[in-house]
């Protein structure tokens, strides 16, 4: 995101997932619109729902949610199967 490391709880991990998910049918669809209004749903969910990790931190994250402005072309570029954000092992 290019705004720090936040941590979440399961439940807001399961709505990341959603969103996910969402932003592979909107990839496939060809929607661009609709592939920044979720990734802006992603942005809001973890800013609003997560707890800011200080930045003095160096631990690693266990996922990263793509920039907002991320186009089409680059979002098909990143999607490999499991889309934006892969599952963890």
């Amino acid at each position: 995101m290019g705004e720090g490391q936040f941590e979440v709880d399961d439940a807001v991990r399961a709505r990341i997932d959603e969103l996910d998910a969402g932003t592979e049918r909107v990839v496939a669809a060809g929607d661009e619109q609709g592939l920044r209004t979720t990734l802006r749903a992603l942005h809001e969910l973890v800013r609003e729902s997560g707890r800011q990790i200080d930045e003095a931190h160096l631990g690693p994250s266990d996922l990263v949610v793509p920039p907002a402005d991320l186009s089409l072309r680059e979002a098909r570029e990143l999607m490999d199967g499991e889309g934006l954000i892969p599952d963890l092992p």
